[in-house]
């Protein structure tokens, strides 16, 4: 039973960590992507 805990601990905080910080950065990522194309229109259409 010891040995159970211990790996939760070993392994359940890194893979918890990483899974909250890979779902905020999902949310940056598609505002950047959002940000980038509008930037690409403003440049073609000279509206900047």
């Amino acid at each position: 039973m010891e040995e159970i805990l211990q790996y939760v601990a070993n392994l359940g905080f890194p893979i918890a960590l990483s899974v909250y910080l890979l779902v905020r950065l999902e949310s940056k990522m598609e505002q950047l992507t959002d940000s980038i194309k509008s930037l690409s229109s403003a440049i073609q259409n000279k509206d900047f």
